[in-house]
């Protein structure tokens, strides 16, 4: 029994060790691979949109796709892999230029890293299209250099040399402007703009753009906090084709709190474009020169009255703002000691700068103490627009003083009937 199980362990060591020694003869040493044909093919495209408008600032992504094949490969047990497959594009760095396209650039060559056979990898770039770019169709070059496997030497089993050359990919690739409507502001004139009035702002604008405008409508509006207020804010201009000069008048009211300068509105285009659609065009900003209040201010000196006196004072006023007014009325408040049945008078037409007379009667109570006094006055007047305005409340200095002492009337009649019986005696007497 003993003699059989030893018997079966040799064979089965003579069979574990003939197998090993048919897998050695059978199985070759560890092979390599190499490509005799390949190299990188790049492509390149814009991904997402490539319409764009003048004026925007827009991300531009190129994705640059590496269609490079190895066409035929060799396998042996003394080839040396290669690293590097000859279809492969190292190293890669993609330039977006402006060309002659209505754009700038923003962003420098950006590298994009190695791209395999079959790979593709993404560049962005910022681009700035100008204001007054033109609406069609541009051309703007593409450069791509990359470094690639051209060639490699084996000199023995453990010792390979490779051979790297740089190659660069010029492309070109549409993008498009969108044609629309844009403004430039020509001409500005303004009658009557005044701090606290309503005045009338005319501006000329030319289309500038490529578009021809349908039923077009012409808008202003406030310019952030800006003390200037359209209030007649909208006028139809129609068909306004590119190229195209109009000029319109809108009614704009000027803040109280706002001081004189140059403030800014805004002015944009309604329209129907080609296709029928509605659009807005980009806004516009310019300056409109505004005016000082109108102000007046009393110049005169202090009226005098006397207590128990019914007295005609006058009060001259002047127009110290920078604006005329027509048809202005003064007003003089009277408080105690004072009464009036004749508190208003009409002043009439004033240019910057000039002055009127006001004739008001006074009463003045018997006991009023003796002082200066200020009245309020205002005046109500119409401006260029023929809008009633009121001005602020001035004071007019009133003086009270002393009463003059008089001769009673009795006493003047008994002295004129002496005077005159003296004369007539002396008359008579010299006959």
């Amino acid at each position: 029994m003993n003699q059989n199980h030893h018997i079966r362990r040799n064979c089965l060591r003579g069979i574990l060790i003939f197998s090993l020694i048919l897998a050695a003869i059978i199985t070759p040493a560890a092979a390599g691979e190499k490509f005799l044909y390949g190299s990188p093919d790049l492509r390149v495209a814009i991904t997402g949109t490539n319409e764009f408008s003048p004026g925007e600032e827009a991300t531009v992504s190129l994705r640059v796709e590496n269609t490079g094949l190895n066409t035929v490969k060799i396998v042996r047990s003394e080839i040396i892999s290669r690293e590097d497959n000859p279809n492969t594009a190292k190293m890669a760095v993609v330039g977006l230029r402006s060309g002659s396209a209505p754009l700038t650039i923003k962003t420098d060559d950006q590298m994009i890293g190695d791209i395999d056979g079959g790979e593709s990898a993404t560049a962005s770039f910022t681009v700035q299209f100008d204001e007054d770019a033109k609406g069609g169709i541009y051309t703007v070059p593409v450069s791509i250099e990359y470094t690639y496997l051209s060639s490699a030497e084996q000199h023995s089993q453990d010792y390979i040399q490779y051979f790297y050359d740089t190659k660069v990919v010029q492309e070109e690739l549409q993008i498009i402007v969108k044609p629309d409507v844009r403004l430039l502001v020509t001409d500005i004139q303004t009658e009557a703009i005044n701090v606290g009035t309503e005045g009338y702002v005319t501006i000329t604008v030319q289309n500038i753009g490529s578009e021809d405008a349908r039923s077009a409508t012409l808008k202003i509006e406030r310019s952030g906090t800006s003390p200037l207020i359209p209030t007649d804010a909208s006028a139809y201009i129609g068909d306004f084709t590119a190229g195209s000069t109009v000029t319109r008048t809108f009614k704009v009211a000027v803040s109280t709190n706002a001081e004189p300068g140059d403030y800014p509105l805004s002015v944009y285009a309604e329209y129907k474009d080609r296709n029928g659609q509605i659009k807005t065009s980009d806004p516009r900003i310019f300056g409109v020169i505004t005016g000082g209040k109108i102000e007046f201010t009393a110049i005169s000196p202090p009226a005098v009255v006397s207590p128990g006196q019914k007295t005609i004072i006058d009060v001259e006023y002047k127009n110290i703002g920078d604006a005329p007014v027509y048809r202005a009325t003064a007003r003089i408040s009277a408080v105690d000691p004072f009464t009036s049945n004749d508190d208003t008078s009409y002043l009439g037409d004033l240019a910057p700068g000039e002055t009127a007379v006001a004739r008001y009667i006074l009463n003045v109570d018997s006991g009023a103490t003796e002082k200066v006094y200020g009245l309020d006055s205002e005046i109500r007047y119409r401006d260029s627009l023929d809008n009633t305005q009121i001005s602020k409340t001035m004071k007019v200095e009133v003086e009270v003083v002393p009463r003059e002492a008089t001769i009673p009337p009795v006493l003047i009649a008994v002295i004129l009937i002496v005077v005159i019986g003296a004369g007539y005696w002396y008359y008579r007497k010299r006959q």
